[in-house]
């Protein structure tokens, strides 16, 4: 008896040592945490302050590629990796592609429906019926929302989507249908 009460407390010991070990990880865990948000803050001040001014990864990729494409220029006989990114670096930004119209209406969607689902699902519903009564109207299966139309639903959250709608909906050539956001009468 004397020896398995001597092992229980020692077993009893090692587990509170555990946890003080856990507890003082966290700790430690949390204090670099609040160093990295005032480091973070401070960097902050000091460019708008005009001290540090740092650079985009898009403004810091181009350098990037910029001399790359300048060093390989350099070398007498580039590679085809050079002539891709030569070619990359001189070409460029692709301008969306302008849409083919075939068919375009406009659609006033009441959406009082939606409110009677739970409060957590309305939003994604909404979603839903949009996509749904815009396939049957429009007569096909492939319908996307731009992200306007998308962002009009979700302005106010998942549980307060708006009542009603105003859409726009344009068919291209290839039997697509896009979803903008409605003029305003």
């Amino acid at each position: 008896m004397a020896k398995e009460k001597k092992k229980d407390k020692e077993a009893k010991k090692e587990e509170t040592k555990d946890r003080k070990a856990t507890k003082t990880k966290r700790a430690k865990s949390k204090a670099a945490e609040k160093a990295e948000r005032v480091e973070a803050l401070d960097k902050a001040v000091k460019a708008k302050e005009g001290e540090i001014v740092e650079k985009a990864p898009a403004e810091e990729a181009e350098e990037e590629a910029e001399e790359k494409v300048e060093g390989l220029k350099e070398d007498k006989e580039p590679s085809e990796e050079a002539k891709v990114l030569e070619e990359e670096a001189e070409a460029p930004e692709e301008e969306e592609e302008e849409l083919e119209i075939v068919e375009e209406k406009f659609y006033n969607l009441n959406l009082r429906k939606i409110w009677s689902s739970p409060r957590e699902k309305r939003t994604p519903r909404a979603v839903r019926f949009l996509r749904d009564y815009v396939s049957r109207h429009m007569k096909t299966d492939e319908v996307a929302i731009s992200e306007e139309a998308n962002s009009m639903l979700w302005q106010r959250g998942i549980s307060k989507p708006p009542r009603k709608i105003r859409v726009r909906a344009v068919k291209d050539k290839d039997g697509r249908v896009i979803v903008f956001p409605g003029e305003v009468k």
